[in-house]
């Protein structure tokens, strides 16, 4: 009988796994997530272009924006901060990478790139230009949580 309870235990061990690495895209097949999640068979919140995403995700938090006073001034890079311009500043990824910035409020994104040093406010992830800010819906609130993805 004990023989059979450590056979069951094995069982939900190797059948827990097998569910976990699905869902972490661990699959060899790109193609078994979305077909899991087609049937109706995916865990709750576990969308389709998920997994691809959580390997693109950098961070989640905060994020700011400036503009007016530092329009025309030198940024970090060495290059002319323009309000217009879909740039940001980042605290450590290296200037001209490219990030996409997703708004978890409005759902709306945008591609910039970091040519700057920032934020040098506690909390925040990212710092936004203007064009950036607007494009985003979060210039009149001031700052907004997002996730960054690797573009």
């Amino acid at each position: 009988m004990a023989r059979y309870g450590a056979m069951l235990v094995v069982w939900m061990l190797v059948l827990g796994m097998g569910s976990a690495w699905a869902v972490e895209g661990h699959f060899s097949n790109p193609g078994f997530v979305e077909a899991v999640v087609e049937n109706g068979l995916a865990p709750e919140g576990v969308a389709a272009d998920g997994p691809a995403d959580e390997n693109r995700v950098i961070a989640k938090g905060l994020a700011s924006w400036y503009g007016g006073k530092f329009h025309g001034r030198r940024t970090a890079s060495g290059e002319i901060y323009d309000k217009t311009a879909f740039t940001a500043a980042h605290k450590t990824l290296p200037f001209g990478t490219l990030v996409r910035v997703k708004s978890l409020r409005t759902g709306k994104e945008v591609v910039v790139r970091i040519n700057d040093r920032g934020p040098h406010v506690k909390n925040r992830v990212i710092d936004l230009s203007g064009a950036a800010a607007s494009a985003l819906g979060l210039k009149s609130r001031g700052v907004a949580t997002v996730v960054l993805l690797r573009e």
